[in-house]
C-alpha cells in the first residue's frame, strides 16, 4: 500500500487526466473540457499534458482552439508488456519450481526491456546459505549474463549491433566480453548448444547457465537461468546443467504455444 506522505500530486493529476481521457471519443478531448474534469487551470492541464505527449502517453491533433488529445501508443505498448509478463511468469513458475529442486541452484525467469534483461521471477535454492542479488524489476546488462546472451542469441546480429550501440558493453570481470565481434562470436556457440554460459562474468565466482523461452510466433519471450558458485565445476557438469536448463526452457516454450526450435525438451 501506497503511504500518503511520499505521493506527488503531480503525478496524481497526470494519472487522473489519463483516467479521464479513457472517457473521450475517438476524436478525443479538449484542453478546456480536461482542465474542468481535473479541477485545474488551463494552464496546469496544458503542463501536464506536453510531458505526457513527450513520453508518448499522449497523443494530439489540431491546433488551437480546436487541439483535441487521446491516449497515446505508448500505454498499449506497456498495457502489452505487463499482460506477456503476467502470462510468462504464471506459466514459468511451476517450471522453474521444477528446475531449482532438479539443479539445486537458484532459478531466475527474465525478458527483455529495451537494451536491458529485467528479472521478474526467481526461486531460491533450497537450504542455500548464498543469496544471490537478482533483484525482481531491475534491469541488467545482457552480454554479461546467461539470461541475457541467451536472449540476444534469438535476435539478428543488426539487433544485437542496435543494443550494444545503446547500452555499450560494460566490463565487469576480467571475463567480461568487451568486444562486439567477440560477442557475435559466442552468440553463435550459444545458438549452437541451445544455451547460455555466464563464466563469472558478472560477478567472479558465479557462474550461469541460460536458455531461451520462445512464445506461440516463435520469438523469444525471455529466458530462464540457474546460478550458482563457481567453485572447481567441471565441464561436463555445465554441460549437464546446460542441457538441463535448456530442456525446462522448452517446456515453458511448450506451455506458451511455441511452434518449436531445434532444442528437444528433456525430461
Amino acid at each position: 500500500m501506497a503511504e500518503d506522505r511520499y505521493r506527488v500530486q503531480s503525478v496524481e493529476r497526470a494519472f487522473a487526466l489519463l483516467e479521464a481521457l479513457t472517457e473521450a471519443s475517438p476524436e478525443g478531448m479538449t484542453l478546456s473540457t480536461l482542465a474542468r474534469s481535473l479541477g485545474v487551470s488551463k494552464s496546469t492541464a496544458y503542463a501536464i499534458l506536453q510531458t505526457l505527449l513527450a513520453g508518448g502517453f499522449v497523443a494530439d491533433a489540431g491546433t488551437g482552439m480546436a487541439r483535441r488529445y487521446r491516449l497515446g501508443m505508448a500505454l498499449a505498448r506497456l498495457g502489452d508488456v505487463v499482460v506477456s509478463q503476467i502470462a510468462l511468469r504464471d506459466i514459468a513458475m511451476p517450471v522453474i519450481r521444477d528446475l531449482t529442486a532438479e539443479t539445486g541452484l537458484t532459478s531466475r525467469l527474465a525478458v527483455l526491456d529495451e537494451a536491458y534483461a529485467i528479472v521478474i521471477a526467481r526461486v531460491d535454492a533450497p537450504q542455500s546459505t548464498v543469496r544471490f542479488a537478482a533483484h525482481l524489476g531491475k534491469r541488467e546488462h545482457l552480454h554479461c549474463s546467461a539470461v541475457g546472451k541467451a536472449m540476444l542469441a534469438q535476435l539478428s546480429e543488426a539487433n544485437v549491433h542496435e543494443i550494444v550501440t545503446a547500452a555499450g558493453l560494460p566490463w565487469k570481470t576480467p571475463h567480461t566480453i568487451t568486444e562486439e565481434s567477440a560477442l557475435h562470436t559466442e552468440l553463435r556457440a550459444v545458438n549452437r548448444r541451445g544455451y547460455a554460459i555466464d563464466d563469472e562474468e558478472d560477478a567472479e565466482g558465479v557462474f550461469c547457465v541460460g536458455s531461451a523461452i520462445l512464445d506461440r510466433t516463435g520469438r523469444c519471450a525471455g529466458a530462464v537461468s540457474v546460478t550458482g558458485l563457481k567453485l572447481d565445476l567441471p565441464a561436463w557438469r555445465v554441460d549437464q546443467i546446460g542441457g538441463t536448463v535448456r530442456g525446462h526452457a522448452a517446456r515453458i516454450s511448450e506451455l506458451l504455444g511455441s511452434p518449436g526450435d531445434s532444442r528437444e525438451a528433456i525430461a
